[in-house]
């Protein structure tokens, strides 16, 4: 069965070509216009991804994020006419798994999906094994993270990339490295993905944050005392 691809966006002329791409590639599509539709639509029928515009005619489309957080851990990836830096990182934090900048090229989204996806199913597999550093533990057949024995709860992309990091003890990977392992793609992307999950991971992780910032390379996991 074709992967099912929700596109929240007002502007046809941008959501056709969009749809017409994702056919071509063998996806099931639905357009929904406003975010009201959005998420009436979510519930009838879940999608496997949503590409979700920022400016919405009724709802803002940071508040469709939120409100699809809420309920689902379905991958977004964000669309914008708003070239703010401030704007994307709010995006990732509320949930968005990725963005893009209009105008952009619809082949880059495709890849972008396709890569997300392939990655989604495997995050998703019951996959036994368990790595603590410090005060944090993680438990990824549970899909489960505990500090000093309290649950946390991270965002599946959150939850990736700490396991990536913890995997890799004491080794540096570049923000290339993690986005490859973690969003599965090939390609170059923006990295600044990285650093808001690796910022988002800090403030839900606290003083137990095992993540060290390698100035000009990328990020690791060091020894206890490094930690945070």
């Amino acid at each position: 069965m074709a992967e099912h691809i929700l596109i929240v966006e007002d502007e046809v002329n941008i959501a056709t070509p969009i749809r017409t791409y994702l056919e071509k590639a063998g996806f099931d599509v639905a357009h929904a216009l406003t975010g009201t539709d959005a998420l009436r639509m979510m519930e009838e029928r879940p999608p496997n991804l949503v590409v979700l515009d920022l400016n919405l005619p009724d709802i803002d489309g940071l508040e469709v994020c939120r409100r699809i957080r809420a309920v689902s851990q379905v991958p977004i990836i964000m669309v914008t006419a708003r070239d703010d830096d401030v704007d994307k990182i709010v995006g990732l934090e509320v949930g968005a798994d990725d963005y893009l900048t209009k105008p952009f090229n619809v082949r880059e989204l495709v890849a972008r999906i396709k890569a997300i996806l392939r990655r989604a199913p495997v995050a998703a597999q019951p996959i036994g094994g368990v790595l603590s550093h410090g005060t944090v533990s993680i438990d990824r057949g549970r899909h489960e993270v505990m500090v000093a024995g309290q649950e946390v709860q991270l965002a599946p992309k959150e939850f990736d990339l700490l396991w990536a990091l913890l995997e890799e003890r004491g080794n540096v990977l570049t923000r290339d490295q993690l986005l490859e392992r973690v969003w599965g793609y090939t390609f170059a992307g923006d990295t600044r993905t990285v650093d808001v999950h690796v910022r988002q991971l800090r403030r839900k992780l606290g003083d137990a944050c095992p993540i060290v910032t390698v100035w000009g390379v990328g990020y690791k996991v060091g020894d206890d005392a490094s930690a945070a």
